[in-house]
């Protein structure tokens, strides 16, 4: 059963892995998830980054350890993980790691709908997405590999072998829905239930 949490956007977990390792100052935090391509797993920006940092604080999972100052830089406050947000942490991932969860991905109400585009329409925009899908997996390909060769470690990796995995799943599965929209008896239907509305 899925817990109710004090703070739900997936970037806190990653904060919270930051703080696991040691003590930091928000901007180094992004930094670094810039630095291990975290950031290619977590849509954010400095902003959405510093408001998560702040409900952690206010649910007391994090505390402000100390402020610091050099003489280039503005004030900078370093945060440390309490025992609450490490137990929060290892509680939250393995109810992620553990329990499938049901997203709803755009393309999937895209999918739900797609009876009313034409047969035609519907083969040329998947057809346009398989190739979109292939040069996504290429590029993972390319980073992944570029990765491996600097020294890193395959468990950093995990996620763009997972990413991977679920774009080549996806090719294949809209390669074999752009041959069933292409049946004659597919598009015989079609034109029975649409083909007055086009």
């Amino acid at each position: 059963m899925e817990k109710r949490r004090k703070v739900t956007n997936p970037l806190a977990l990653a904060v919270l892995a930051e703080l696991l390792v040691e003590s930091m100052h928000p901007y180094e935090m992004g930094r670094r998830l810039k630095e291990n391509g975290k950031d290619r797993s977590f849509k954010y920006n400095r902003g959405s980054l510093y408001m998560v940092v702040e409900q952690l604080r206010k649910a007391g999972f994090i505390i402000e350890q100390e402020t610091v100052r050099d003489t280039q830089r503005p004030e900078r406050t370093v945060y440390a993980l309490t025992d609450e947000g490490r137990h929060e942490f290892y509680d939250w991932m393995r109810e992620l790691v553990a329990q499938p969860r049901h997203e709803y991905p755009q393309f999937g109400v895209a999918l739900s709908l797609l009876s009313v585009l034409s047969p035609a329409d519907s083969v040329e925009l998947l057809t346009q997405r398989s190739t979109a899908l292939s040069e996504e997996a290429d590029e993972i390909r390319a980073v992944v590999k570029s990765a491996l060769d600097d020294g890193v470690r395959w468990v950093f990796l995990v996620e763009d072998e997972y990413r991977l995995a679920v774009l080549e799943a996806e090719r294949r599965f809209v390669a074999g829905l752009i041959e069933s929209l292409k049946q004659p008896d597919y598009i015989r239907a079609w034109q029975e239930i649409f083909g007055s509305q086009t």
